[in-house]
């Protein structure tokens, strides 16, 4: 391992990865070098910088931080970092190769230690976060796999990505240009959404939504 520790960040929320790139800016062994909002991204970007840690969001569209782990190349290793600490996500991106697992409660040093220690070959994960992971793998969990749901399980991955960018309070037009796709075909997605979640409307989809932790 060299002095300095490389980082590509990835999440899809631009302010936090202003936040984290200013936070690991203070520390003189670590340079953030690259950072993406989205899967596509990520994955050319870690390709083309060749990180010694990746950082990674766990929910975003197209996949998620599930989908850049099954997608990126053997080398860097990687850290999620989320907003969630369910049992499901904490194990899901695990099981997809992750070397450890911090909320976005975490202070600026504890994450540049987290860094430095699944770069050096250390599992880092918070105790709770930890009691998970055990007792998924020693066949003890309550809750190893995400639990049955049907409504959730009825959309489509295009619908989905929708869904989480509305709990997310985009509006139509964002989430448009977050996709690549035009109003009318948000528009018809989200109807489609209501109609499969059976939710009357927006406010109450949003809540059926973070009551998942779909965000």
């Amino acid at each position: 391992m060299t002095d300095t520790f490389r980082v590509f960040l990835v999440d899809d929320h631009a302010v936090f990865r202003s936040g984290v790139r200013t936070e690991l800016g203070r520390e003189t062994d670590i340079e953030v070098v690259g950072e993406a909002g989205g899967v596509a991204d990520a994955i050319a970007g870690i390709e083309s910088t060749k990180p010694d840690v990746v950082l990674l969001d766990v929910h975003m569209p197209d996949g998620g931080g599930v989908a850049v782990l099954s997608r990126i190349s053997a080398g860097p290793v990687c850290l999620a970092l989320s907003v969630s600490d369910a049992a499901e996500d904490v194990i899901a991106v695990i099981r997809a190769g992750a070397r450890g697992y911090v909320t976005k409660t975490i202070s600026g040093s504890e994450l540049a230690d987290g860094v430095r220690r699944v770069a050096g070959g250390d599992a880092v994960f918070s105790p709770r976060l930890a009691g998970f992971v055990l007792d998924s793998f020693t066949g003890k969990s309550n809750a190893p796999e995400p639990p049955l749901d049907p409504e959730l399980d009825s959309l489509t991955p295009r619908e989905l990505e929708v869904l989480r960018l509305l709990a997310r309070g985009y509006t139509y037009r964002e989430i448009a240009e977050d996709l690549f796709i035009s109003v009318k075909t948000v528009e018809t997605h989200a109807s489609n959404v209501l109609r499969k979640t059976q939710q009357s409307n927006r406010n109450a989809l949003t809540r059926w939504a973070h009551n998942r932790r779909i965000d």
